[in-house]
């Protein structure tokens, strides 16, 4: 009887090849905080500092210079950095702030020129007090998205929010002492946005990371 020939083994053939290694991050990547974070400093200690009275009461749009030209135009370049090296959370969160400041710049524009109707102040402090609504949900629902992430950030986000409630309040109530609250803890969001800015500095320059706090949520 003939010798039958073994059937040829096509498993090295048919095997997957191995996974080829992440590339790595272009030369240019760097980290958008570097920016990003300066840029809502500026807007914020502008808007902080206007709020407890630096500047006049009447002199409502004495931030709009650094808020319009400055801020939005860091956050702007910091999103779109962000979403080209894919950190879709990072994106995110500079875009909202990008849209934060940019309508706030229209609002005290609107209001000083009677865009929103008729320039009363019932009119005012009713447009006034839906941007400050609006804008509260957005950043109470960041602050909670946060909570896993290192406690700087949350506190970030839990600053912003109360002083947005501080201000609303204020509005309501007509109460100058509740914006100037207001205003004393959107300087606190600007002393926590330094610090986050020294972390990242430090690690792009080749430091060590700072600790930024244990997250409320694990796991």
């Amino acid at each position: 009887m003939a010798a039958t020939e073994a059937s040829p083994d096509h498993s090295a053939q048919t095997a997957a090849p191995p996974a080829a290694p992440a590339a790595p991050p272009p030369a240019w990547a760097g980290d958008p905080n570097t920016v990003g974070l300066p840029s809502f400093i500026l807007g914020v200690v502008s808007l902080g500092l206007t709020l407890v009275g630096v500047v006049p009461a009447t002199a409502g749009g004495a931030p709009l210079a650094i808020i319009l030209a400055a801020t939005s135009t860091g956050l702007l370049v910091t999103t779109i950095w962000a979403a080209a090296l894919g950190q879709s959370a990072v994106a995110g969160v500079y875009g909202i702030f990008f849209g934060f400041w940019l309508s706030y710049g229209v609002l005290v524009l609107g209001l000083n020129h009677n865009w929103f109707g008729p320039g009363t102040t019932a009119a005012a402090v009713s447009t006034i007090e839906l941007f400050l609504i609006v804008w509260l949900i957005i950043v109470v629902m960041l602050m909670l998205a946060s909570l896993r992430l290192p406690l700087a950030f949350t506190a970030i986000f839990a600053f912003v929010a109360v002083a947005v409630v501080l201000v609303l309040i204020s509005y309501e109530q007509a109460s100058a002492g509740l914006a100037k609250a207001g205003g004393y803890f959107v300087l606190a969001s600007a002393a926590v946005g330094i610090y986050l800015f020294f972390n990242s500095l430090s690690v792009a320059t080749g430091g060590k990371p700072l600790p930024l706090g244990t997250p409320v949520l694990h796991g």
